[in-house]
């Protein structure tokens, strides 16, 4: 007996909606459908750019089923586009969610306990785990040797559920990679590091879009 499928979650908002080639009436197309899943798994591979692994925590499915469903999205859409048929979005066992259940844990780059000006060479990071709009708890994440920016640190904080990464510069470059692995990015933080996290809570902090090349002596910007 096969396993049932799991909601897979997807940002709330999508909506139904149908495309078809210029000049020839709907009724006269075949129709193919694109589950709201398999939309969605293109929206963050493709549009976001994250990588599989981070796209496929953020859906609350494995990599390899995420996988699955990236290359049968792709392929309906080549078939709708190449073999000029109707494109049909709609459908699917999802689970709607709203953009912040991203928001579940927050990484600050620390030092003595204050956001640290340069994320690559901060001392450790601060991960708070955020329940209820609140602070629960924190813990510490040593950094690894040399610059953060060309570790594996952005990987690391992912796998342990971090979603955003509360920042004072950073170059373009870091922003990047840890997009790529499922972690926004706020820049423009400073003072203390839990302070500041519930400021951000609050709706006090928007990314600033400073960088770290901006500053003499350090360039992130690779």
């Amino acid at each position: 007996m096969p396993r049932p499928i799991s909601g897979r979650r997807i940002r709330r908002g999508w909506q139904n909606a149908a495309f078809k080639p210029a000049g020839i009436s709907y009724t006269e197309l075949e129709e193919i459908t694109l589950g709201l899943d398999e939309a969605e798994a293109i929206r963050l591979a493709d549009l976001e750019g994250l990588y599989h692994e981070a796209a496929a925590r953020r859906m609350g499915i494995s990599r390899q089923t995420f996988g699955r469903i990236l290359v049968e999205a792709r392929r309906i859409v080549a078939d709708a586009i190449l073999n000029g048929k109707a494109l049909r979005i709609g459908g699917g066992q999802v689970i709607e969610e709203e953009e912040h259940y991203m928001y579940d844990k927050v990484a600050v780059p620390t030092r003595g306990g204050m956001i640290d000006e340069h994320f690559g060479h901060c001392e450790y990071f601060t991960v708070f785990s955020i329940e209820n709009d609140k602070v629960a708890s924190e813990k510490r994440v040593d950094s690894p040797d040399g610059c953060g920016c060309k570790t594996d640190i952005a990987s690391v904080l992912a796998r342990d559920g971090v979603k955003l990464m509360l920042a004072g510069n950073m170059g373009e470059g870091a922003v990047r990679v840890l997009k790529a692995n499922g972690i926004e990015v706020v820049r423009g933080a400073s003072g203390k590091a839990r302070e500041a996290v519930e400021d951000w809570l609050l709706g006090r902090i928007r990314d600033s879009g400073k960088g770290c090349s901006e500053h003499s002596g350090h360039d992130c910007s690779h």
